[in-house]
């Protein structure tokens, strides 16, 4: 079979080489999120069975879920709806944690500096703005431990980079202990966003602002809620928000904001809601 010669045919070429080496790999499209799910999985959560407190590996055809379609199998990764997907991605994904791995998210300098100075030498992949830090060990996955610190692990994917330098040691005490103890002094406060409301066009089909109003609240409180899984309930939430009311233009930049900061008072970042919220308005078309 004729391998592709652009871009994306290199991204699918580095899926099957980190797969072949028991890394679970998933494309992801422009703005490094993952691709919509499919219609039959728009509610539900990973495998299609919802209410899930653990979710599993998703059993569809594409790369739904995030994470959750991360695979090794290159019969999955070489298929022709995932194939379509790789001539669309702008990145490859990996599922850390999948893979025995935790990677320690730094973000700028100013967190590189506390990483040399509290953390283990280890693999290290230079990204944008900071750089990964690769350990051995899986854990579960936190944002906001620190100022510019996320740790990428169970549940969670971060972007294959490349290689990187040094030789990968073993998960320490240091980076667990960050997740555990998470205190509320070091989440990011919430910041006042100009976030992008749907520009509806559509008659509004609500009788009372009062139904909006409801609707907000039960979301803020479905996010504060959370225990675990809280990048996943954000992204289900404003996709169930956004099902509402995306299409009539009921939302304003200000109750997006509310969701954006229940959120960020659950250590999500700005980076990581605008994304979901993205990812949300593309998978419902608006």
């Amino acid at each position: 079979m004729t391998q592709p010669t652009d871009i994306r045919g290199e991204h699918l070429r580095a899926a099957l080489t980190l797969a072949a080496s028991g890394v679970p790999v998933l494309p992801l499209r422009a703005g490094k999120v993952p691709f919509a799910n499919c219609p039959a999985c728009l509610y539900t959560s990973c495998g299609g069975r919802p209410n899930m407190k653990t979710p599993g590996p998703c059993a569809c055809l594409g790369p739904c879920h995030g994470w959750a379609a991360a695979t090794t199998d290159p019969d999955v990764i070489n298929s022709g709806i995932w194939r379509r997907a790789w001539l669309r991605a702008s990145a490859v994904a990996y599922h850390p944690g999948g893979a025995g791995l935790t990677v320690v998210d730094l973000d700028n300098a100013d967190a590189i500096t506390w990483a040399r100075e509290h953390l283990p030498a280890t693999q290290t992949v230079p990204t944008t703005r900071g750089e990964h830090w690769l350990y051995l060990g899986a854990m579960q996955s936190a944002n906001a431990v620190r100022p510019g610190v996320d740790i990428k692990s169970t549940m969670a994917y971060t972007r294959w980079l490349g290689p990187g330098t040094g030789t990968v040691t073993a998960l320490p005490h240091a980076v667990r202990a960050l997740a555990a103890s998470k205190p509320a002094s070091v989440q990011p406060a919430p910041q006042a966003l100009a976030v992008p409301a749907p520009d509806g066009d559509a008659a509004c089909p609500h009788r009372t602002p009062a139904f909006l109003a409801r609707g907000l609240a039960m979301a803020e409180q479905r996010i504060t809620e959370a225990t675990s899984g809280v990048h996943a309930t954000v992204y289900r939430t404003f996709l169930a928000v956004l099902s509402t009311h995306g299409r009539c233009g009921c939302l304003t930049d200000a109750h997006v904001a509310r969701l954006f900061t229940a959120a960020q008072a659950k250590g999500e970042s700005v980076r990581h809601c605008t994304d979901a919220w993205a990812n949300a308005r593309t998978t419902l078309g608006v």
